[in-house]
């Protein structure tokens, strides 16, 4: 792998912001957005679980029935795409099972040579302390997909919008997500931006690195 010019990189972070207004008519090319998908599947998340599923919301009129629902934000129903972050309410040991079903097949070896592996994921996500706390484990797994989704598509120049400001209980109403044992964790729009969007153009607003990085 070539890897990216340092500068490539901070300059895609600089140019991305929250988009407030997404021009509804810009569509992401069907090549960016697969390789969009890929980044959300390759995302890491603590061992390896992946306690979430990834709802890309195409529907118009389904997208319409989420604006109320999400604090009146169009963002929702004009970005190009609409990926909705659900997560595992509980962690159950059949999907600690299921993932390691999945580490046998794809790197060859024994199931039973991963009972260590299990016994120690069941004993802290499914029956210890962490377990009890669930849900938001597993949320705070999504937002690292969250950030690593927003990253990926400033370097392929996707502007996104993260959004916490929704009513969850109505969307796992509305997306049937409650009876399946899901909730929805965070949003996130993506597409191109409004060239009415004024926060575009505004400079950033970050402490100096100097407080923000201490060396020990």
């Amino acid at each position: 792998m070539n890897p990216i010019p340092a500068e490539t990189l901070v300059e895609a972070l600089r140019w991305r912001y929250a988009t407030k207004q997404f021009d509804p008519f810009r569509v992401i090319p069907e090549a960016t957005w697969a390789a969009l998908e890929d980044a959300l599947v390759l995302t890491p998340s603590s061992y390896g679980l992946q306690p979430w599923k990834f709802l890309v919301i195409q529907d118009a009129a389904l997208r319409e029935r989420l604006v109320p629902c999400s604090w009146g934000q169009r963002q929702v129903a004009d970005a190009s795409h609409l990926v909705v972050m659900i997560v595992q309410k509980r962690v159950s040991p059949q999907h600690v099972d299921r993932f390691l079903d999945r580490i046998s097949q794809t790197r060859g070896v024994p199931v039973e040579s991963l009972a260590g592996y299990r016994n120690m994921m069941v004993k802290d996500v499914v029956e210890g302390e962490r377990s009890k706390a669930s849900t938001e484990w597993a949320s705070r797994q999504a937002y690292i997909a969250l950030g690593n989704f927003m990253t990926c598509a400033a370097l392929l120049g996707v502007d996104t919008c993260p959004m916490e400001g929704f009513d969850a209980d109505r969307y796992d109403e509305i997306l049937e997500l409650a009876p399946q044992g899901w909730t929805t964790a965070v949003l996130c729009p993506a597409g191109y931006r409004a060239a009415t969007d004024k926060y575009a153009s505004l400079p950033k607003v970050r402490f100096p690195k100097s407080e923000m990085i201490e060396r020990r």
